[in-house]
């Protein structure tokens, strides 16, 4: 769909913007009702406030709605499956014992983050994290203390590289719309994401997780049952315990497990760079071969298929009792997959509502530095229509101009890039589906959500800005 006319001026739709969001939250935190239903609730009343059409809202809804359910719905479905598998046959454990033996127990939440940077270059934020959380969960049940000092610096880490770095769509497109290099976006943009990990997340986490305890949610961690389905403790038909289960599986084919997704996906990713870049027709039959092993539910689909062959089937009884365990995983995700969908439902609203059309012909030309002009109009625009692909191809569209006629080198255009998608990066909140996907995840509420990831999100995009700004002060 398209966003239709806006009926009122910019100050007004964001006046409704900011209403709905304030009446969001007091459905949610103060009359305790329940996210799902009030994310479909304030969406039709923010639908009707735009002046959209009575007999188009249906369709409004679902724009938003469908397109968040499409991606994410079979993403948490097979994510989970993979993670109740390694979780059940002990796979996560061996690569946690294997990942804390060789960095300690102190710089277990630096090793997870370091491996989410490597994991996160060609992977997206949501897969990576779908993939990462059977290790983040486990290594966090291992040595206790809050959930925040292991989740925070993995899933900062998915985010920073997601969205600062090539072969990301984000960063990608808005070097193509700005004329700069996507090979110098690249190398300008790795060390900046990591700098800005470590400073906004790495550093921050920390402090967070001192002050902030949030329990091991149960996500994946079921009942431990053994290769013959029964859980530890529980007796057989003839009043036997159950017996120990078969032995965990090995560090290489765990980590195969996490890698095989990790390379599939990365065929659709560097082949769609390519493509962008010119240098492969995408009419190829072999590169949409390739790219359809890469899409995120295939590649997802096909690890699950060598999970069960490899890591569950020869650990069971009989494939009933693997079908069993992938049906247990699917039933606590039902809740993310709707909530996480509804957020969409929301932000779609907004984005349909004409606000961030109406707020970039407003900050067109705000006649100040161009760096700092592209954070800004960036993160104004995410914080009203929540999607930071939109926030950051649209900011970048908006300076185009400007930056053609400044005539400025790939460096410059890298760090422009750097600036918008900082921008794109801060204050995500509830009408951001990346939002509820972390809240239900990880098992906090509304509030502590906000008090966690959308401060992290903030000091992670301010630290990237901060980076670029001084290098631009120096070229």
């Amino acid at each position: 769909m398209e966003a239709i006319e806006p009926a009122y001026g910019t100050a007004v739709l964001l006046l409704i913007a900011a209403g709905a969001v304030a009446l969001l939250l007091l459905l949610i935190m103060k009359f305790k009702l329940h996210a799902f239903v009030s994310l479909v609730l304030v969406s039709v009343v923010t639908a009707l406030a735009v002046g959209f059409p009575v007999a188009d809202i249906p369709d409004v809804l679902m724009f938003g709605f469908s397109d968040t359910l499409g991606s994410v719905a079979l993403l948490v479905a097979f994510g989970v499956m993979l993670g109740r598998l390694l979780e059940v046959s002990g796979g996560a454990q061996v690569l946690a014992d294997t990942l804390v033996n060789r960095f300690g127990e102190r710089r277990a939440p630096l090793a997870l983050g370091i491996a989410a940077l490597l994991f996160g270059f060609p992977i997206f934020f949501d897969a990576g994290l779908v993939v990462f959380l059977p290790i983040i969960l486990t290594v966090a049940r291992r040595f206790g203390g809050s959930l925040l000092l292991y989740a925070l610096p993995a899933a900062g880490a998915f985010a920073a590289m997601h969205a600062m770095t090539p072969p990301h769509p984000g960063p990608v497109a808005a070097a193509d719309v700005l004329g700069g290099s996507i090979g110098v976006t690249m190398l300008v943009g790795i060390p900046v994401a990591v700098v800005a990990w470590y400073v906004g997340v790495m550093l921050v986490s920390r402090w967070m997780g001192a002050r902030i305890h949030i329990p091991i949610p149960e996500v994946l961690f079921g009942e431990a049952r053994d290769s013959n389905g029964r859980a530890s403790g529980e007796r057989g038909e003839d009043g036997a315990e159950a017996a120990p289960g078969r032995p965990a599986p090995s560090f290489g084919l765990v980590l195969l497990l996490l890698l095989l997704p990790l390379v599939l996906i990365s065929l659709n990713t560097v082949t769609d760079t390519l493509v962008t870049a010119g240098t492969l027709d995408e009419g190829a039959g072999w590169v949409q071969f390739l790219s359809l092993l890469g899409t995120t539910p295939v590649a997802l689909l096909i690890t699950v298929l060598v999970a069960i062959a490899l890591l569950a089937r020869p650990r069971a009884s009989s494939m009933s009792d693997v079908t069993a365990t992938l049906d247990e995983s699917l039933g606590p995700i039902c809740s993310i997959i709707l909530i996480t969908g509804a957020g969409g439902m929301f932000g779609g609203v907004l984005e349909l509502s004409g606000i961030g059309g109406a707020l970039s012909d407003s900050l067109s030309d705000l006649g100040m530095s161009l760096i700092v002009q592209a954070f800004l109009i960036s993160a104004l625009l995410r914080v009203a229509q929540g999607s930071a692909t939109v926030a950051l191809t649209t900011a970048a569209g908006l300076i185009a101009g400007p930056v053609a006629n400044a005539g400025l080198g790939d460096f410059q255009i890298a760090l422009l890039v750097i600036a918008v998608a900082a921008g794109a990066t801060v204050l995500s909140h509830v009408n951001d589906s990346g939002f509820w996907l972390v809240s239900r995840f990880f098992g906090m509420d509304e509030k502590t959500t906000l008090k966690t990831w959308t401060v992290m999100e903030t000091t992670l995009g301010l630290s990237a800005f901060l980076v670029a700004g001084g290098l631009w002060l120096v070229v």
